[in-house]
């Protein structure tokens, strides 16, 4: 395959344009949880509470101090942004944001602050959480985006016309997804291009000064040696993983998960079909995560197709076992799951995919509309992801445990907040099949700057990403395949 990037100049200094391979979907920060979602509304919103580079909370809009084991007090920060409609966040509008939440009946995140007991507004300043029981890990979970409590009366739309107080407002969304920049009113468009090859064409030309992540590596490869593109990499922290739903039948014998598990070749992906600073993955937290630091990496599944076969015998499979495996369009994830399907063929196992487009795949993954899955964690930073993703209580819409798992030792190990022992326990019974770690990059422009990647893929640089006025012109891209 050769394909050619023709000369192109395009007038468009004071805007930035970012060509995504997937839209968001909702700009409700109380609905959202797909990845591109949750990266723009980090932008749009502004949370009470971050995260720092070891994943411990820290301070966002608000201070907190510990009053009792089940109260919490938030007081804001002073000189905060107004929200984007020029009204001033108050506490009343943290106290509406969460009230709402605890109201919705639909709301993905609702579960997550079921121990709430009451909400008290002291003053403009300040506000009072009551829980039900202790929880020493609540202020971790106040990463929500403050919606301002005047809309939320009126029952404004969020989801397609944000207003928050982040560094970036909502300008337009049609064909694309267009912010402006509170500090200079610097134009930021995102379009969705599907197509790798495509995004990477555009960049060259001119047509767009930034794309990131979601190219196969030969691409990432050529673009680091075009003289007018500049591609950053860092190690990521983003989880990709098999799920496997836990009620199927075939799937509940834990040796035919083990077989899964031994039938992937993790190295060889990683190293035909990944990008630089993938790392191979045995839990959802990266090895550097506080709650690892003192622990041992757990061991991988190594490669061992043979052994997959004799734990299927074991299990009393008759070969082929023909498993389906749903993914979306994505070409990255096509090209993924036909090197699954032809390592898992060596172990006796018929991986048969279905692709289907974001929406459909996404939402039958929530309902449980599955056998495999495959799909990433993004951003992930507390350790009670294992109890939302593997607790028998965490069913969907209470939690993200959409393989539907039981397991009563885990939810022991869970609740007594024993993150090495549940890590162990979940690495051993399998319920999910770890993969990766993806690596992260981000290729731009000459004339642009001040923007890097971040290790869970995250786009906050485009709240300080700047552009040159110098007019950028493509050479011919010639490219093999």
């Amino acid at each position: 395959m050769v394909l050619f990037a023709g000369c192109s100049q395009q007038n468009n200094d004071i805007e930035t344009n970012f060509a995504i391979s997937q839209a968001p979907l909702n700009l409700d920060p109380r609905y959202a949880t797909d990845a591109a979602s949750e990266r723009v509304n980090r932008l749009i919103y502004q949370p009470l509470v971050d995260f720092d580079a070891a994943s411990k909370p820290v301070p966002a809009l608000a201070n907190w101090a510990l009053i009792s084991s089940t109260q919490y007090q938030f007081t804001l920060q002073p000189n905060r942004a107004k929200f984007h409609h020029q009204a001033a966040l108050t506490a009343l509008d943290v106290k509406e944001t969460y009230d709402s939440i605890l109201r919705l009946k639909d709301s993905p995140h609702s579960a997550e602050f079921a121990n709430i007991k009451k909400i008290t507004l002291i003053n403009k300043e300040s506000i009072l959480f009551e829980l039900k029981q202790a929880d020493n890990h609540f202020p971790s979970k106040l990463i929500i985006g403050i919606l301002p409590a005047d809309l939320l009366a009126n029952n404004h739309d969020f989801s397609q016309h944000p207003i928050g107080s982040g560094a970036l407002k909502f300008v337009d969304w049609d064909s694309k997804l267009v912010l402006e920049r509170v500090k200079d009113s610097h134009i930021i468009n995102l379009t969705e291009i599907k197509d790798p090859t495509v995004r990477v064409l555009k960049l060259l030309r001119g047509e767009v000064d930034l794309i990131q992540g979601d190219l196969p590596p030969e691409l990432v490869k050529h673009l680091q040696n075009q003289p007018e593109i500049n591609v950053k990499t860092t190690v990521g922290a983003n989880f990709s993983y098999l799920g496997l739903n836990m009620q199927d039948a075939t799937l509940q014998n834990i040796k035919v998960r083990q077989a899964i598990a031994y039938a992937i070749d993790r190295e060889a992906i990683i190293r035909h079909v990944m990008v630089q600073n993938t790392l191979i993955a045995s839990a959802i937290l990266p090895p550097k995560h506080y709650t690892n630091m003192s622990n041992n990496q757990l061991k991988p599944y190594e490669y061992n197709p043979e052994k997959a076969k004799q734990l299927l015998h074991e299990a009393g499979i008759k070969l082929p076992l023909k498993l389906i495996y749903k993914t979306s369009t994505d070409a990255q994830r096509l090209r993924f799951a036909a090197i699954l399907q032809a390592q898992m063929a060596k172990a006796g196992i018929d991986l048969q995919i279905k692709s289907l487009d974001w929406g459909t795949f996404f939402a039958d993954v929530k309902k449980g509309n599955f056998q495999l899955f495959g799909l990433t964690w993004v951003g992930i930073k507390t350790p009670e992801i294992y109890a939302k993703a593997f607790g028998s209580s965490s069913f969907p819409p209470n939690g993200f445990n959409r393989g539907r798992y039981t397991d009563k030792a885990l939810d022991s190990l869970l609740a007594k907040e024993d993150w090495p022992a549940a890590t162990a326990r979940i690495h051993q019974q399998l319920p999910y099949i770890p993969l990766w770690y993806e690596g992260q990059f981000a290729a731009m422009g000459k004339d642009t700057s001040n923007y890097a990647p971040k290790a869970d893929g995250n786009w906050d640089d485009l709240a300080i990403i700047t552009k040159s006025a110098t007019k950028r012109s493509a050479t011919i891209m010639h490219y093999a395949n």
